[in-house]
Parts: C-alpha cells; sequence; structure tokens
C-alpha cells in the first residue's frame, strides 16, 4: 500500500482542483510530490521507486506555472482529463521503455532473489499495463463527460473513483494470484 502514497498529489488535486480552483489544486499537488521526493530520497530511494511522485512534480509543476500565468486557460474545465493523459504518458512511457513504474515498488516489496526472475518482470507488466489501460479510459472518459456535459460532477467523480480503485484492487490482488499460478505448474 506504501506505493499508492505516490498517488497522494493526484488525489489532493482532484479534490481540491473544481472550477476555479485549479490554481489551488496545482499548488497543492506540486508541494505534496515535493515533499514526497524530497523525503523519499532523504531515505535513500532510487528514482525507480518514485517514478508517480517524480512525474507528479513535473505535471503539478507546469500545471502550476499554467494556472498562474493564464488561469482562465481553455484547459482549465479539462483538469481531470489532462492529469490522467499524463498518467496515462507516464504508465506506457515506462512499459515502452520495459521499465513498468510499478517494478521500483514491487522490489521493496519483494525478495532480492526474485527481482531478474521473468516472472517478477512480468507481474509488473501486467499490473503497469492495468494502471494504463485504467488512465487511459479515465482520460477519454473524463475528456467525453467534460465536453458534453462540464458540470457532470457526480460522473466526474464516479469515473475516477472507478478508474482508480480497480487498478489499486487489481495490484493488491494480481501478485499472489500469479504466485499461486506458477506454483501450481
Amino acid at each position: 500500500m506504501r506505493g499508492l502514497l505516490g498517488f497522494l498529489p493526484w488525489i489532493v488535486y482532484a479534490v481540491i482542483a473544481t472550477g476555479d480552483e485549479w490554481r489551488w489544486g496545482a499548488i497543492a499537488g506540486l508541494a505534496i510530490a515535493l515533499v514526497l521526493v524530497a523525503v523519499d530520497r532523504r531515505a535513500g530511494k532510487a528514482w525507480d521507486q518514485m517514478v508517480i511522485e517524480a512525474s507528479a512534480a513535473i505535471f503539478f509543476a507546469c500545471l502550476t506555472v499554467i494556472s498562474l500565468v493564464a488561469p482562465h486557460s481553455p484547459l482549465t474545465p479539462y483538469g481531470p482529463a489532462l492529469v490522467n493523459v499524463w498518467l496515462a504518458g507516464t504508465a506506457w512511457g515506462s512499459l515502452a521503455i520495459r521499465k513498468p513504474f510499478t517494478l521500483g515498488i514491487a522490489r521493496t516489496m519483494a525478495p532480492e532473489e526474485v527481482w531478474r526472475t521473468p516472472q517478477f518482470y512480468r507481474v509488473n507488466a501486467i499490473i503497469t499495463t492495468v494502471w494504463a489501460v485504467a488512465f487511459t479510459v479515465a482520460a477519454l472518459s473524463l475528456t467525453l463527460v467534460l465536453n458534453v456535459s462540464p458540470h457532470a460532477t457526480a460522473l466526474v467523480i464516479a469515473v475516477k473513483v472507478l478508474t482508480f480503485a480497480v487498478p489499486a484492487v487489481f495490484t493488491a490482488w494480481y501478485p499472489s494470484f500469479a504466485r499461486r499460478r506458477l506454483a501450481a505448474r
């Protein structure tokens, strides 16, 4: 569950950034991301253990600048979708370079002797793919919802919750399922 703490900046942004409050959401997301990165680096964590946190710091730095320079940007209503576009890019990009973002987190929870096994990589590639698909579905769904009905708050919240909860539950469940399946062979 420690790996989910990296999503805190994104969650705080989602809660705060409603309508005109996107500046404060961006600033809060940036502050939390920077604190997480600083605390983790001070604790000796490698960058591959902080992909989501580092990605959040970059995203929220950019979003903070945009929100301060152009507070009435046409991007404002699409903030929830932009978050998921960025997260999808982070997840798909980590898969493209064959370093699924979950690998660094998983290494903190698994014995070192399994880190270089094909099964360990495969489990993390599958988990990262589930997150990437969820972020992509969220980005597309939120863009559609916000374009058709910009005030459909309940639907926006439902999309955000479902597209976070489903991969989070899968992440908690899948490694033990994969171990059982491997042991049964």
